[in-house]
């Protein structure tokens, strides 16, 4: 299946930025009938459910939980298999653990979901 690494995140004040990149790899994005359709971020706060931060399809469209539209920014480079999640005006609330995550396509029905291992980003007040 895929591999997906996470960099990026750490300790940052409130106000601030922060930039996560996500690199998938494996021999499948080698086979000409795979594509990854999707990427997005998801993240988990402690006692908190994982939830849906930001998607991103193959044709660039994209959905923000509106807890983070307007401050946060996903993006991809499909020649690099990356995505990335660049987040401004950080809030203490936005403290968790980020999820990478992609969902691929081989052929015309078989489908896969691949999750990262997560880092952790904290906003301290």
């Amino acid at each position: 299946q895929v591999q997906l690494v996470e960099s990026g995140g750490g300790l940052v004040q409130a106000g601030g930025s922060a930039s996560l990149s996500c690199v998938a790899s494996g021999s499948i994005l080698s086979l000409n009938t795979f594509s990854i359709t999707v990427m997005g971020w998801h993240r988990q706060a402690p006692g908190e459910e994982r939830e849906l931060v930001a998607r991103i399809s193959s044709g660039g469209s994209t959905n923000y939980a509106d807890s983070v539209k307007g401050r946060f920014t996903i993006s991809r480079d499909n020649a690099k298999n990356t995505v990335y999640l660049q987040m401004n005006s950080l809030k203490p609330e936005d403290t968790a653990v980020y999820y990478c995550n992609v969902e691929g396509r081989l052929g015309v029905q078989r489908s896969f979901t691949s999750w990262g291992q997560g880092t952790q980003v904290t906003v301290s007040s």
